[in-house]
């Protein structure tokens, strides 16, 4: 008997082989497409013209529509955070684009774009010629003591909770029953939690690395209020909605392409006690978790094991330490790899549709048997990457993972 969509995604997580491979097409704003790309593939596959809906205004990757999940074998559907209202876009991508109606980029002069906070300092910039929207003020960058904290209380109230995204609780919940119960894929909930990044954010990339190593204290008290802030938000989330989500998706990069951004021993004492309580809150519900964490991260794997991640994503099989074979070997009986498919790093997005295929098959061959596995690219497709390419890659999961 054919397994559904989200019954094959489960089955995956499991370590059970699904009747065919467990295949996300943008479920995730961390396996989406850029909206350049994503308007090309919708005009080659002939699609009515119609606005993109943005699911991640940073990396400007979108929601896709269900019929091109469907063309694709798309198992997974992502839960965003969304606004009360939406508005048009032109973003220079070649098809308008729809975005919360509060987040309003001014363009400027020089061809670059800004987006300002609620006190007209600018947040984040997108350059001229640049696809996506970097963040550039950074809140805490002046705090000198866990003491100032107190007084910063609202920065952390609703971070990593866009306040563009102006959705209450229950409204979050409602759009989730109703997503859970129009359709069969596997509903993958997309909270945006994350420490390690939270801290570089807050403080600025290079200083929280260097409040790690030289000011315990102020990274443990940032970490503190944070934490609180999240796991007060994880219970209202599960409480209104855990019965409309199958996967919980966080997001917290460790590492770089040659390796860990923070030593492992750093991670566990630092980091991992925030996210083992606050996967459990997750767990304790019955639901799964999905953990994005790009680059060389294979040193933390059984750390994510231990905290009770299910699945890891990107998988990022070109970085050191990180190739499929070592990966399945090492690690597949315990964790899912919830991408791996085809590297966006020279094949997909330079490669033909030939290598491409090949490499796929490649991939499908190593990860796929024993379960374990959910096909997708290696984090998102980006803007040069030309719609042939994107279907063949996904051509070849169907055909090599037995669902064509």
């Amino acid at each position: 008997m054919a397994m559904t969509p989200r019954q094959r995604v489960l089955a995956a997580l499991e370590h059970r082989e699904p009747d065919g491979l467990a295949i996300d097409f943008a479920g995730t704003d961390c396996s989406s497409l850029h909206a350049a790309a994503y308007g090309r593939l919708r005009r080659k596959l002939g699609i009515e013209p119609r606005p993109l809906r943005l699911s991640c205004l940073t990396q400007q990757v979108v929601e896709p529509d269900a019929e091109v999940q469907d063309r694709f074998s798309g198992d997974a559907a992502g839960l965003f955070f969304a606004p009360r209202k939406w508005r048009q876009w032109d973003g220079g991508y070649g098809s308008p684009v729809e975005v919360p109606d509060l987040w309003r980029p001014e363009l400027l002069a020089d061809g670059s774009a800004v987006i300002r906070g609620a006190d007209g300092a600018v947040t984040s910039r997108r350059t001229a010629g640049g696809h996506y929207f970097d963040p550039v003020h950074f809140p805490l960058a002046d705090v000198t003591s866990p003491a100032e904290l107190a007084a910063r209380a609202a920065v952390f109230e609703r971070w990593d909770w866009p306040r563009v995204c102006d959705e209450s609780v229950e409204e979050y919940a409602a759009r989730a029953r109703a997503s859970y119960q129009s359709t069969d894929r596997a509903v993958v909930a997309s909270w945006r939690m994350h420490y390690l990044q939270a801290g570089q954010l807050l403080r600025g990339y290079e200083q929280f690395m260097v409040d790690l190593l030289a000011d315990e204290a102020l990274s443990r008290a940032i970490l503190d209020r944070l934490h609180a802030v999240y796991l007060e938000r994880a219970r209202r989330f599960l409480a209104a909605a855990a019965d409309w989500a199958d996967i919980v998706f966080f997001t917290d990069d460790l590492g770089t392409q040659q390796g860990p951004l923070v030593s492992p021993e750093l991670y566990r004492r630092l980091i991992k006690p925030y996210w083992a309580e606050l996967i459990g809150l997750v767990k304790a519900r019955g639901k799964k978790v999905l953990m994005h964490a790009c680059g060389a991260v294979a040193d933390f794997i059984p750390d994510l094991i231990e905290i009770g991640v299910d699945a890891l994503n990107p998988v990022q099989i070109t970085a050191a330490g990180m190739a499929p074979e070592r990966l399945k070997r090492d690690f597949g009986r315990d964790i899912a790899f919830w991408g791996g498919g085809v590297s966006t790093q020279g094949v997909l997005d330079a490669a033909g549709p030939r290598e491409i295929r090949d490499e796929v098959r490649r991939n499908v061959d190593i990860f796929a048997p024993g379960g374990g596995f959910v096909f997708t690219q290696v984090h998102n497709i980006q803007a040069d990457v030309p719609p042939e390419n994107i279907i063949a890659a996904y051509d070849a999961a169907g055909e090599f993972g037995g669902r064509r």
